[in-house]
């Protein structure tokens, strides 16, 4: 069964929500100069207060995501990602870069950096062993989902993206993560976010759960229509 032919029961406190899929993309990110120098997500700010103040996601992470999108917007617009994607898996994943006490600056960094378990099998959690030799998640011997995101490092060693015109592609700066994100949900989607399949697969490509994939749908949803979730 697909999630687009699933009925999702909200906890009784919950707003009422859109349920569609696709989840709906909210209100449109301005268009900016995505090759200007230094953090362009600092253009998205005027955009991001209103939404930011309704739905409670932290003004610097929904910076990040307005950014993400409107760069694909505009060098992949065939995928259609809306921001609201990016910000519900950044929702389920760490709270928007908040996850154990962590906090974004406003150049996008995540501090302390999130890690999460090791991926030795235990657990639920898949076994990955070491692809990086500890570089980037600090285990030698099994590989540790990173920062905002919640990236492995294989999959950062592939997608991971500079952001924020620091000049280094780094899974804890949440302008970085968030246009990595949009760079791989738009591949496996097949370059087409717009459609219930094309989204569907992509987030499912991320993590493998329908529980994950309701999860993030619920949440983008109630984003588009600035509902805090």
């Amino acid at each position: 069964m697909t999630l687009s032919s699933c009925n999702v029961r909200l906890p009784w406190d919950r707003p009422d929500i859109p349920d569609g899929l696709p989840p709906g993309v909210g209100t449109q990110q301005p268009y900016i100069d995505v090759n200007a120098p230094g953090r362009t997500a600092d253009k998205m700010r005027a955009w991001a207060e209103p939404i930011s103040e309704a739905t409670a996601i932290p003004l610097t992470s929904l910076e990040a995501y307005g950014n993400a999108a409107e760069i694909q917007r505009q060098q992949h617009p065939e995928c259609g990602i809306g921001w609201t994607t990016l910000a519900g898996i950044g929702a389920v994943e760490t709270k928007h870069g908040r996850h154990g006490g962590a906090s974004v600056a406003p150049n996008g960094d995540v501090r302390p950096v999130i890690r999460g378990p090791q991926l030795d099998g235990t657990n639920g959690n898949r076994e990955i062993l070491d692809t990086d030799g500890g570089k980037l998640d600090g285990d030698k011997k099994y590989d540790r989902a990173m920062g905002p995101f919640q990236f492995i490092p294989e999959t950062w060693q592939r997608y991971g993206v500079d952001a924020n015109g620091d000049g280094v592609a780094s899974p804890d700066n949440i302008d970085d993560a968030a246009l990595s994100a949009a760079r791989y949900l738009c591949v496996y989607a097949n370059g087409d976010m717009t459609t219930p399949a094309g989204w569907e697969k992509a987030v499912h490509a991320y993590n493998n759960h329908d529980a994950y994939v309701l999860d993030v749908r619920n949440y983008a949803n109630a984003y588009s229509v600035n509902i805090r979730y």
